[in-house]
């Protein structure tokens, strides 16, 4: 964002802190959060990264619906081509009402729904979730056949490790 204003930022310093640095916003204003013996330059520099974080996430936050579908139409074309119309979705939505999976797809309409839990995660674990729900659309279940064709991903397994260490880490296991 070319041009746009720099937030009120408010540095809080932590003697108990000792290495991790966070940020938050509080309103209009981004709290940070540092360690006590930070230098002034290292405040500088780590108040800077962070808003950077913040825009980031934040930018991930806002994606739409339509560029969920257009992210599952690009993995569609590289990763199941020779599918044709089969893996073709009629819709790509984010939802909040899914707490207990990253995602589903109902083959019979052809519709995928993915939960806005995941919207803050890395770029190729969204991925992952929706070439896994894309892949519904060709293999109803989880056979052989199925996760042959999950696995086409390269970041696959780090994507489902990833995924499973949220889980384990929200005491909450998710299903597929």
């Amino acid at each position: 964002m070319a041009g746009a204003r720099k937030p009120v930022v408010e540095v809080r310093r932590s003697q108990r802190r000792r290495r991790t640095v966070s940020a938050y916003r509080d309103g209009e204003r981004v709290v940070v959060l540092i360690p006590d013996q930070f230098s002034r330059a290292e405040e500088t520099e780590w108040v800077d990264r962070m808003l950077a974080r913040l825009e980031a996430r934040e930018g991930r936050l806002a994606r739409s619906d339509d560029e969920l579908f257009d992210r599952a139409t690009r993995l569609r074309g590289l990763y199941f081509a020779e599918y044709g119309d089969r893996a073709v979705p009629v819709s790509v939505r984010w939802v909040t009402n899914q707490n207990g999976r990253w995602g589903s797809c109902t083959p019979a309409d052809r519709t995928i729904r993915i939960s806005h839990r995941i919207q803050d995660m890395p770029d190729w674990v969204i991925d992952y979730v929706l070439l896994h729900e894309l892949a519904h659309l060709i293999v109803p279940s989880h056979n052989a056949r199925f996760w042959a064709l999950v696995g086409r991903y390269p970041k696959a397994e780090r994507a489902r490790g990833y995924l499973e260490g949220v889980a384990a880490a929200s005491g909450n296991p998710l299903g597929d």
